[in-house]
Formats: C-alpha cells, structure tokens, sequence
C-alpha cells in the first residue's frame, strides 16, 4: 500500500460527513475539483473504492464504514493530543457548533463575540441552519437540537425551555381584524409556517396545537423567511418568543396561547471531555441560564 496523506483522510471523513462533494469541500475551505482529486488519490493508493456515487450523494462502500471507523478514532486521538498540548497556552483548534436556523440567527449570533473574546486562538464555526450536523458522525463538536436523541453514543442534556406564540403586524391586524380565540384563525386569516414535507423535526408542527386542522397557506422551509413574511403584514405565523418580541413591527396574537418546547445540549461521548468541547458546553448553559427570559417570554437580554 502506497503511503497516504493525512490530509487525505481529512477529506475522506469531509466527504463522508457531508454526502456531497460540494458540501465536503465547503466544509474544508477548498473547490470540489480538490475533494474529488484528492479521495481518487486515496482510493489508488488504498487499493479499494470507499464510496458509491448516485443521485443522493456519496455513501460509503463496505470498505468506506471500515475506513471512517479507524480514520474517526485517529482524528480523535489527534484532537486529544492537540487538546493535552494546548496546556494553559489557551484552547485552540475548531469548535464547531450546530444549531437552527433562528437560535443560531436570533440568540446565539449575538452573544458568540464573547466566547470568542475569552479565547482568541480558538477558531468557532456556527452551522445555524435547517436541520442539524450530526455529533455521531462527528460533523459537529456539540449540536443544540429540538429534542434527545435516542440513539448513538451521544451525551444530551437539556438546555432550555424556550416558548412561541402567534405574531402579526399591527396593520395586518387593523386591515384584517384581531381573532379571539383561535378557533377564529379559521375565518379569513392567511397562516404562515413551514412546509410540511420539509419539516425536519416534528417539534416544529405549531398551528394544530393552536387549533386542530389549521393550515399554512404561505410556506416556508426557513423560520428567517417566515419572520420576514409575517413582519411585512402577509399575514399571522407562530414565531419563537426571542425572535417575535426582539421585532418592534410584531404584536402578539392570542398571547395566552402558548406553545413550549425544548432545546438539547448534544455531544459525542468519545470527545465531550475535550477542553475545547467542554468550554463549549460550559458557556452555552451558562449564557442561556443569563438570558432564560428572552427564551421564554422574548424580554430584553440580561
């Protein structure tokens, strides 16, 4: 066997992470044209094909699992061994944090700069988007998710209780008249929300909790988009309560209808006693703790 690169195997465990070429190579910071020169490189010197490729993306071959199981354990003594010698240099290396969309956009954007400021050879990534990077396939350091998860070799707490309610503009209110209750979200009221096929996880089906059958006519597969439909009068939306109430153009809407749900601190449990991963863990249950309220009732941070 041909003597292999390590920064082979870098783009290996990207690919296998990410499904897509595309994806593998945003991921690393290089073009696509490199991750496919690069894993050919690889699978030559190796001897064997690690992935099969069709419309879905690259999945792993037989001999791929075999080769992400043993490429994954020395990725992770190499991050012990990074994490030993930081010593009190300060942490550094990556710390790669997978959140939603809004929590990402809303909450944790804002207060990131100081855990940035504490450790300034630390280098963070915020992956705030629909859906969530998985910790089992060690595409994330810690995953805050919409609620915990059953299987794999993960560590999950829960984080926080954080609320929603219905949101809508004065002038959608004044051109269409405020319901009562939400039986009256039935007659003559547009509903705003996600589209159901797209929905990634069950906890973010709100409106039947409102009342049994109702319907989203304007969709949206990004709570983004559905805060900047509802903020330009289109009509009503459930919203979480840090993004409805830190917007001046948005009122409550049957305000004593709550909906709760939960957010969940995830890690890996080979890697959730490395420093960088615990200093992760350790502010993000302390800044969510000094800005509960803005979680459950959309007040001003703390």
């Amino acid at each position: 066997m041909q003597q292999v690169d390590w920064s082979d195997y870098q783009v290996f465990l990207a690919l296998a992470q990410a499904g897509r070429t595309g994806d593998a190579a945003h991921l690393l910071g290089v073009d696509s044209t490199t991750v496919s020169r690069r894993l050919k490189r690889l699978e030559h010197a190796l001897g064997a094909v690690l992935f099969e490729r069709g419309r879905d993306g690259h999945q792993l071959t037989e001999a791929g699992e075999t080769l992400f199981d043993e490429v994954s354990t020395m990725a992770r003594a190499a991050s012990r061994i990074e994490d030993s010698a930081e010593g009190d240099g300060g942490l550094g290396g990556t710390l790669r944090i997978s959140v939603s969309e809004g929590f990402g956009s809303w909450f944790l954007a804002r207060h990131l700069p100081d855990l940035a400021d504490a450790h300034p050879s630390l280098t963070i990534d915020l992956v705030a988007s629909s859906g969530f990077l998985n910790p089992s396939k060690r595409e994330a350091d810690i995953a805050v998710m919409l609620s915990r998860p059953r299987s794999g070799q993960l560590i999950a707490r829960k984080l926080s209780d954080y609320a929603l309610r219905l949101y809508a503009t004065q002038d959608y209110i004044e051109q269409v008249g405020k319901p009562q209750t939400p039986l009256q979200l039935t007659e003559g009221h547009r509903l705003i929300g996600y589209v159901p096929e797209l929905v990634y996880a069950p906890e973010l089906v709100y409106l039947d909790e409102l009342h049994p059958g109702l319907k989203a006519t304007l969709r949206s597969s990004s709570i983004n988009a559905q805060h900047r439909m509802i903020a330009q009068g289109a009509g009503l939306g459930v919203l979480p309560c840090f993004i409805g109430d830190s917007d001046p153009r948005l009122i409550q809407v049957l305000p004593h209808h709550m909906i709760l749900r939960n957010f969940w601190l995830v890690t890996h449990a080979d890697t959730n006693t490395l420093a960088r991963v615990k200093t992760g863990k350790d502010w993000l249950l302390q800044t969510v703790a000094a800005n509960r309220n803005v979680l459950l009732s959309g007040a001003s941070p703390g």
